[in-house]
């Protein structure tokens, strides 16, 4: 049996193995199935995750999104309550790195936490996903707690290469299943 640990270094292992042009290229794709999302069409207001080498690469997306005139939110990770707090942002250029290497908003460019019912979508990282739309996170639990904080109409989407994809994924109870998971 596999566990969520020995799953997290098999799949941190296949992010980094994937070439660079691969990884812009299945991006992209990933971007215009979001673009193309009702959830992503009718929000006001998505939270994003600032990729990370390797990951699904977010940021033209972000700025996609401010173009078509929504409003962009990141997360900002508390290691003291151990939450995320979704920040508005005007801008993906030059972002500070935060906790635990996450670029967060920039202090000075930001429009301040966000009410979590102005949330429309949430982007959600993982490692993996499976077909009944569990995710396998970094292990921290930031997401998952979060997650369960979210108004029910908020959308909950991941994205992900298709090798990300599995048929089955170990699941806690504490584990929040997603809406809609993209892939390339």
């Amino acid at each position: 049996m596999n566990t969520k640990s020995s799953l997290r270094g098999y799949f941190l292992e296949l992010l980094t193995k994937q070439g660079s042009q691969e990884r812009k290229h299945k991006s992209s794709r990933i971007a215009q199935q979001l673009y193309k999302l009702p959830a992503f069409v009718n929000a006001q207001t998505v939270l994003f995750y600032a990729s990370l080498p390797g990951e699904v690469e977010t940021f033209a997306m972000m700025t996609m999104a401010m173009q078509l005139h929504k409003h962009v939110a990141l997360p900002v990770i508390t290691r003291d309550q151990r939450k995320i707090i979704p920040t508005l942002t005007d801008s993906v250029e030059g972002l500070p790195v935060g906790l635990y290497g996450i670029p967060s908003p920039h202090p000075d460019r930001t429009g301040g936490p966000v009410d979590l019912q102005a949330l429309d979508m949430v982007v959600v990282p993982g490692l993996a996903f499976d077909k009944a739309k569990n995710r396998l996170g970094r292990g921290k639990g930031y997401y998952d707690r979060f997650l369960r904080t979210l108004p029910e109409r908020t959308a909950k989407v991941g994205i992900a290469f298709d090798f990300q994809i599995v048929d089955c994924l170990p699941v806690e109870e504490h584990d929040v299943p997603l809406d809609v998971i993209i892939a390339a």
